[in-house]
């Protein structure tokens, strides 16, 4: 198209490299089912959040904690984690806005203005105070919660959570890739038309350790979650957002007093665990538990580890 700008050999081939963790946000289904698609057959509920419609699930009474997702997951990354909590405190399971089957509204998603929206859906289900579970990207929303509303947070439970100096701690290459170019819109189209159906696999398998578990009703599950409409701009923020993550909240760990426990998959190889090490050497009081045989989802993967240590440390 004349006009339109050329993109050097080289460059394009180096976007092509990290098109396929973006490229099947691309593509449109029906809007989602009333049920949550887990092993339970588990209820949605929904909420406005300034107009916006979040998702999520609620189960149980008691004390009120509530699991928070990771970059471009969705409330599936707890579906182990709902029957055995519920048992002693009120579980609320959110999709953020801008993943899984909440709306996906054009903001700028900086860490400042998630923590905001965070406030505001609990506010939202009138809970003044609330234990926090965050994995990956979710923790750092949790850490954000802590430092900008302490007084919201109970305890804080950390899983592979979101460090500082992330670009460096990284170990995965393709996401540090994509963390250092934006391809533009028809790079991402053409990469979901040449390589979509094996993109959620490739980074489930490097995600979870025992590639057992991937089975076909899993691996079906996530692609048609990262194939919601609307889910690649907010993908697309988390580079222009890092710098804010690292000058603001990323600084202010030992700012946290809460009780926190710091869980880790010991064969995790998106952020080995000598992140989550550094991360509980700098938290003062934290508890940090490594996690057998599971990668960067441990909730997920060991659930059978994973849950009594949740409930304990809720429970404490």
């Amino acid at each position: 198209m004349q006009g339109s700008p050329v993109l050097p050999p080289t460059v394009i081939r180096r976007v092509l490299m990290v098109v396929p963790f973006l490229a099947a946000a691309c593509t449109t289904q029906p809007d989602a089912s009333p049920w949550f698609e887990s092993i339970q057959r588990l209820p949605l509920k929904t909420t406005q959040v300034e107009g916006f419609r979040v998702v999520y699930l609620d189960a149980g009474q008691g004390p009120p904690v509530i699991l928070v997702h990771g970059f471009s997951g969705s409330m599936w990354q707890f579906e182990y984690q709902q029957a055995p909590l519920a048992t002693a405190m009120r579980v609320i399971t959110p999709d953020l806005l801008g993943s899984g089957a909440s709306d996906k509204p054009e903001l700028t998603y900086t860490p400042a203005q998630q923590v905001e929206l965070f406030r505001e859906f609990m506010d939202a289900l009138g809970i003044q105070r609330a234990s926090l579970v965050g994995h990956s990207m979710g923790a750092g929303l949790a850490i954000g919660m802590a430092l900008t509303y302490p007084e919201r947070v109970d305890r804080l439970i950390l899983i592979d959570g979101f460090p500082d100096h992330v670009h460096d701690r990284l170990a995965s290459p393709t996401l540090k890739r994509m963390l250092d170019m934006q391809p533009p819109v028809w790079i991402v189209e053409f990469g979901n038309w040449l390589v979509g159906d094996s993109t959620t696999a490739s980074m489930l398998e490097e995600a979870i350790y025992d590639h057992r578990l991937l089975t076909p009703v899993v691996l079906e599950r996530s692609r048609r979650n990262r194939k919601r409409p609307g889910l690649l701009a907010p993908l697309m923020m988390l580079p222009k957002n890092l710098p804010l993550w690292e000058e603001g909240f990323a600084k202010r760990f030992a700012e946290i007093h809460h009780p926190t426990l710091i869980v880790w998959g010991a064969e995790d190889r998106l952020f080995p665990p000598s992140v989550g090490e550094a991360l509980h050497s700098t938290i003062a009081g934290s508890t940090l538990s490594l996690i057998p045989e599971a990668g960067h989802i441990p909730q997920w993967e060991r659930p059978d580890i994973v849950n009594p240590i949740l409930l304990k440390f809720l429970q404490g």
